[in-house]
């Protein structure tokens, strides 16, 4: 997705630690401990850290500065931090339209490792949402992994679609989903699954609406429409990151039963349900008898 000429984004509202513990091991190991992390929801990430002989340092904090619609269309930071400001703008509305208060999430760049609410955390964990501290944690790393190793095709829309996502669980959070789910159990049905296909909806629904949704500070669109390359972007990468894709590319073969986030197909399909009805109610996965 492209955002609009004339566009304007303000400084602070996305954060960065840069410094913290330094992971070791290398590829191999951080492709392991994110299968695990996939499978389990258990960031095995600083473990192996410790095996491997990662070392500790000063994290620097800061926030990523203002950027113009040119700097989002161009660099990830930028992307990102336009990104969620189009979230806040359209979640700002939806939540207390739905009866609920809205609240912001944190949003944070690291790189290689950082300490969250959920605890410590590596690179090697993917893109995360911690609901104890109400935070949206990536290493923008993780997008060259998605192509290289997952074999998604890239582009600034499954960016966003990550994003959208993890963002996707904060509004899990504050109307209660979280709470109710059963997120420890596994397999095709399971909530844990129900849990990410409603992540992967809300996300579909953001970007069916975020070519109509007016930024509030410079009453400018912020995207422009998606092309059919866009979306098959984004799709790309919800296939990535299907449980049957993964281990596929893990070498093992399928075994539903470990499921955690859903297939490739629902998770193409669940992001599709959001895009076309571009309706939060559409997102219902635990209703659904089939998923």
């Amino acid at each position: 997705m492209t955002f609009n000429e004339g566009g304007s984004f303000e400084g602070g509202r996305v954060g960065t630690r840069r410094g913290g513990a330094i992971a070791g091991g290398g590829a191999g190991l951080a492709i392991v401990a994110f299968l695990i992390y996939q499978f389990t929801g258990i960031n095995v990430g600083p473990a192996l850290e410790g095996v491997s002989g990662g070392g500790a340092g000063q994290e620097e904090q800061g926030t990523v500065g203002e950027c113009s619609a040119e700097e989002a269309n161009t660099t990830r930071e930028c992307r990102l931090s336009a990104t969620v400001q189009s979230l806040d703008a359209y979640w700002a509305q939806a939540v207390p339209a739905a009866g609920m208060e809205f609240v912001q999430p944190d949003v944070w760049i690291f790189e290689e490792a950082t300490s969250t609410g959920c605890g410590n955390a590596s690179a090697s964990t993917g893109p995360f949402y911690c609901p104890p501290d109400q935070g949206i944690y990536l290493d923008l790393g993780f997008y060259d992994l998605l192509e290289s190793r997952f074999g998604a095709s890239g582009g600034p829309l499954a960016e966003m679609y990550v994003t959208a996502h993890e963002y996707g669980h904060h509004i899990q959070t504050i109307t209660g989903v979280m709470d109710r789910a059963d997120r420890q159990a596994s397999g095709p049905t399971s909530d844990s699954v129900r849990v990410e296909l409603q992540a992967d909806c809300f996300a579909g629904v953001w970007a069916g609406q975020a070519s109509t949704q007016v930024d509030p500070d410079t009453g400018t669109v912020f995207l422009e429409p998606i092309t059919q390359d866009e979306l098959a972007d984004a799709l790309s990468a919800a296939e990535a990151v299907g449980d049957d894709h993964i281990q596929e590319q893990s070498g093992g073969g399928v075994n539903p039963h470990t499921w955690t986030h859903g297939s490739s197909e629902q998770r193409q399909r669940w992001f599709t349900t959001g895009y076309e009805s571009v309706d939060p109610a559409s997102c219902d996965t635990f209703a659904a008898a089939e998923l």
